[in-house]
């Protein structure tokens, strides 16, 4: 595993162990089995998105200090330039950038997210998290995936889901898709 999927597996072990906190106790919180969790502790398995967010949550901890470990400051209002997002790893498939990173107490997790097209390979993986998700498409072709359906997306069309669907996106006609996700 990379070492930012470590770090952020630390950060969670250490506001476990600060809070006094059985993993059994946090994976019954979460809603996942024990082993499921141990593996996203100990940084063996990338964590979804949904995942992070309830620990933020039952922490009162910002989603984005788990991610890199510092603190957002702003409340009023946050100005990211273009191509300034920080960059979140999450999964080989696309490439993510926190675009509201600075704000805290945030409603929504907001993401620039580049997805590669993946439409030749042979397994892509569904997942899914707690909550709805909303994906506008800023350029290319996006075909998403939803408990065994699809959509395709063009520039300019956007999803609104229940992220607790089985899930995935790929770009299609050998180009790469730009899009905004919002996860709340």
């Amino acid at each position: 595993m990379n070492d930012d999927i470590k770090d952020i597996a630390m950060r969670i072990r250490d506001l476990r162990d600060i809070a006094n906190i059985s993993q059994e106790s946090l994976a019954k919180a979460l809603n996942i089995d024990v082993e499921t969790y141990e593996q996203y502790e100990s940084g063996q398995t990338d964590i979804p998105i949904g995942i992070i967010k309830k620990i933020a949550e039952k922490f009162k901890v910002e989603f984005i200090t788990l991610i890199t470990g510092q603190e957002p400051h702003l409340n009023r209002y946050s100005v990211v330039r273009k191509g300034k997002g920080v960059a979140v790893e999450r999964r080989k498939e696309y490439d993510y950038q926190d675009i509201a990173y600075g704000f805290t107490n945030k409603k929504a997790q907001i993401f620039l997210v580049t997805a590669k097209d993946r439409t030749n390979e042979k397994e892509l993986k569904p997942y899914s998290h707690d909550g709805h998700e909303f994906d506008y498409v800023l350029e290319g072709t996006l075909k998403v995936y939803l408990d065994g359906k699809s959509v395709v997306l063009e520039e300019g069309d956007c999803l609104y889901f229940d992220s607790n669907c089985k899930h995935y996106m790929t770009a299609v006609g050998g180009k790469t898709t730009k899009f905004i996700a919002i996860v709340f």
